[in-house]
């Protein structure tokens, strides 16, 4: 009997006990999570929405809610496969919603613009390099208010051209932390960059 209860408790709830070291700050937790169940998000957040792009957006900013609310998990409501589902499928119709709506508010707009060829006037004014100045210090606050680790791992990646590899190498870190650091970084990147796709649609 002893030796069955011990060999049990290990597999009773893997992803719960994920979930509560994801909630202890634990981020190689969440990596192990997505690992295990981004491809159903994918999935779920491609069939409603159609776009790939989307979707995989969908699957990051799902993620990052779970890393979020890791604390608030109850595993009464149903498993945690269940429940980053109920989060991607709420995201992604809230989404397909705002698009709909923003393709009917622009349509009238958009084909005035065009019959007045006014969309040809609108390169390379004062207001787009204005415009341009403020994202790229958007941008700026927004790696800044990252962890350092997750910062200079994403420096690496994007601004120096490295690989995960040889960023892992560089720095003296497991390949497994050094994904986890980019996915979580890119993942509070979007969700603080989100104003620049809400202004400019």
């Amino acid at each position: 009997m002893q030796g069955h209860a011990a060999g049990a408790a290990p597999a009773a709830d893997p992803d719960g006990a994920l979930l509560r070291r994801m909630a202890a700050g634990d981020e190689s937790a969440l990596g192990a999570l997505y690992d295990r169940w981004s491809t159903l998000v994918h999935s779920v957040a491609a069939r409603i929405t159609g776009d790939p792009g989307d979707a995989e957006e969908l699957v990051e900013e799902t993620f990052l809610q779970a890393w979020r609310q890791a604390g608030r998990y109850e595993g009464t409501r149903g498993g945690v496969s269940t429940w980053l589902v109920v989060i991607a499928r709420s995201r992604a119709l809230d989404r397909v919603r705002l698009a709909g709506h923003r393709r009917a508010a622009a349509a009238e707009p958009l084909e005035s613009a065009e019959s007045a060829g006014a969309l040809h006037q609108s390169h390379d004014t004062p207001l787009d390099a204005a415009e341009i100045a403020e994202t790229r210090q958007i941008v700026h606050a927004a790696m800044e208010k990252l962890p350092a680790d997750q910062r200079e791992t994403l420096e690496l990646a994007y601004f120096k051209g490295m690989s995960q590899s040889e960023i892992a190498q560089a720095t003296g870190q497991p390949l497994g932390t050094i994904k986890t650091r980019c996915r979580l970084g890119l993942m509070k990147l979007r969700e603080a960059l989100s104003v620049l796709r809400e202004d400019g649609a």
